[in-house]
């Protein structure tokens, strides 16, 4: 093998294995979370509860609280300026740090009109909070089309 082979050889060996060594994508500490589905998207107001299937991401296993007095799923009508705050009971066994994935279905009860219409439209957003303190990303639902009862 002459010299200049040699060289490009090593050359060609170096950049692939340059390349086949690339860093671990970095794990994320917060947990992510989408909407799977959302029922109804027209709701008769004080009737229909809304159900929202929501699969969860989450790295550290960290998701839910031992305590039902301890929220750590957060969402918001956009209608209004505050937040409700619902329980998630720990997904992992014994607290344990592992990788989790999973849906879990959120019953909200009812929702109502604000105004003096017969209808409304809002979307509710939401957020889940590990044990740690990490926020996971927000998602906000279709608009959902709030009726009056009376219709």
């Amino acid at each position: 093998m002459k010299a200049w082979q040699l060289v490009a050889s090593t050359l060609a060996l170096a950049t692939i294995l340059w390349a086949g060594c690339k860093p671990d994508e970095p794990v994320s500490v917060a947990p992510e979370i989408f909407i799977v589905s959302l029922d109804p998207t027209v709701a008769v107001a004080f009737e229909d509860e809304i159900l929202v299937t929501i699969h969860y991401q989450d790295a550290q296993g960290d998701l839910g609280e031992a305590d039902p007095d301890d929220p750590s799923l957060r969402i918001r009508d956009s209608r209004l300026q505050g937040d409700d705050w619902y329980h998630i009971p720990p997904l992992t066994p014994n607290f344990e740090e592992l990788y989790i994935e999973g849906d879990f279905l959120v019953q909200i009860p009812p929702l109502f009109l604000l105004g003096n219409g017969d209808q409304e439209t809002t979307t509710l957003s939401f957020q889940v909070y590990d044990r740690a303190g990490n926020a996971s990303n927000t998602v906000t639902s279709e608009t959902i089309l709030i009726v009056d009862t009376l219709r």
